[in-house]
């Protein structure tokens, strides 16, 4: 619970979801946000390690209001390259965002790149279904990734998407550390 004992009186389901860039970074800048107010937001990282993105140094400086923790390997995973370590790491992942969505502390829980965990197959639907059935009224759920499955945009109250109209890399300019990554 933050600072000045407030609470949200709804939480709502938000997904950011979409072929371009941003999703993450939107989610990271609401966790900014929330905690410019004190709230407790929780992220867990599907798919990614604390090894190689700048926002795992970035938000921990946002401690205690903020936690961060990842769950995934070094590198990327192809749907072919899916590895019975990957589909633990995800279950893992899972089992830690329902311990803090029913944290009596926890404000806000973003699980970031959930939704290509679903795609990936390392966890189901279901699943995940079954912890938003679990979502306290004031918690607030944020859930990004590419491929946001249509019964999970059915059950959020608030779904954007990200378009890609022009991307740097299709100039032939790399990912750039600060910015991409």
């Amino acid at each position: 619970m933050n600072k000045n004992n407030e609470r949200l009186t709804q939480g709502l389901i938000q997904i950011y979801t979409g072929n371009a860039k941003g999703k993450s970074t939107a989610a990271f800048g609401l966790a900014v946000r929330a905690a410019g107010h004190g709230f407790k937001v929780v992220v867990i990282q599907f798919m990614k390690t604390g090894s190689y993105y700048g926002e795992v140094p970035g938000l921990k400086r946002l401690a205690p209001e903020v936690e961060l923790y990842s769950y995934g390997k070094d590198g990327f995973i192809g749907r072919r390259g899916v590895t019975e370590e990957d589909i633990a790491l995800a279950r893992q992942a899972l089992a830690h965002a329902e311990k803090a969505l029913l944290n009596p502390e926890t404000d806000i829980l973003i699980l970031d790149e959930i939704n290509n965990a679903l795609y990936f197959g390392l966890i189901t639907v279901e699943d995940v279904l079954k912890l938003l059935d679990q979502k306290p009224q004031h918690v607030e759920v944020v859930m990004t990734g590419r491929n946001a499955p249509p019964e999970l945009i059915e059950r959020a109250h608030l779904v954007t998407e990200m378009k890609e109209i022009k991307h740097p890399y299709k100039q032939g300019i790399s990912s750039r550390k600060g910015i991409e990554y």
